[in-house]
């Protein structure tokens, strides 16, 4: 792929609003297509804010009201704010797209930047972003009291995390020991060039996360770079490791197109000999 280009959009008391940083998105996006630009990702903080991916239930929404930002990206509902380190990554990938590939590269980029600060990261099957892995079931400590086969949300498809005390909340995972997601990613592919990209948390108040079904997701929670290590960590401190990772992986990637396997063609039939003529 082609050198990656860096902006540094606004953090702290320069965080960029939402819709402003959408807005940005889609005029690099639209000069990266006319390939007016380079590949570019854009690095930011915003102000709190919930946003809805496309595949998002009302279930899955805060109970309050709260407002939420609908968005073209794939996934569900997450929050972004302070303490959040979220990057777009803006690049040009050939056809045929392959969307699953560019979100495993962006997972590698992150899971080699928590590992530089000492946290231990992985993927889950079937479960997009970068996440810290529980203790086995039954090395858990126990939820309210009671033991883990009572645990509502193993029988429950419908069970409300929203409505059921702190000890379920998804900001309390780390204590109970759960997978817990560090980074989400949630993407848009349009006219071969990516939009939206991925939220590192480094150390947010990870109970705005509380308020909602955090990507849809009931029986698992969220963390931060900062609970983890039991410091304090800063954007500043992780913004040159996650451009170095994303450097290193987007740029030396070979995002070839999808080999198409076409069907065997059919043998030609076979053509009977000739009857011998008569004697």
């Amino acid at each position: 792929m082609s050198e990656l280009r860096f902006v540094r959009l606004g953090f702290g008391e320069d965080a960029v609003e939402y819709r402003a940083a959408w807005d940005k998105q889609r005029e690099v996006h639209a000069a990266r297509f006319a390939d007016e630009t380079e590949d570019t990702c854009l690095l930011l903080e915003h102000p709190p804010v919930y946003t809805a991916g496309r595949r998002t239930e009302e279930s899955e929404r805060p109970l309050d009201g709260t407002p939420v930002v609908d968005v073209d990206r794939g996934g569900k509902i997450t929050w972004h704010g302070p303490g959040q380190l979220v990057g777009y990554p803006i690049l040009k990938l050939p056809r045929p797209v392959d969307v699953v590939a560019h979100v495993r590269r962006l997972e590698d980029a992150l899971i080699r930047t928590a590992a530089e600060f000492g946290v231990e990261t992985s993927r889950v099957e079937g479960r997009s972003g970068v996440w810290v892995l529980g203790d086995p079931v039954e090395q858990r400590p126990a939820l309210g009291g009671l033991s883990l086969d009572f645990d509502p949300r193993l029988t429950d498809s419908e069970f409300d995390p929203r409505l059921n005390g702190p000890e379920y909340a998804p900001s309390n995972a780390g204590q109970r020991r759960e997978d817990r997601k560090l980074a989400a990613i949630g993407i848009r592919v349009a006219k071969g060039v990516t939009m939206h990209g991925f939220a590192l948390n480094v150390n947010p108040d990870n109970t705005w996360f509380d308020r909602i079904i955090p990507c849809g997701i009931r029986d698992a929670g969220v963390a931060s770079l900062a609970d983890e290590l039991g410091r304090d960590v800063t954007i500043e401190e992780v913004l040159p490791v996650v451009e170095k990772h994303l450097r290193d992986v987007l740029e030396n990637a070979d995002p070839r197109p999808r080999e198409i396997e076409r069907a065997a063609e059919p043998a030609p039939a076979s053509v009977p000999a000739p009857a011998p003529a008569p004697a």
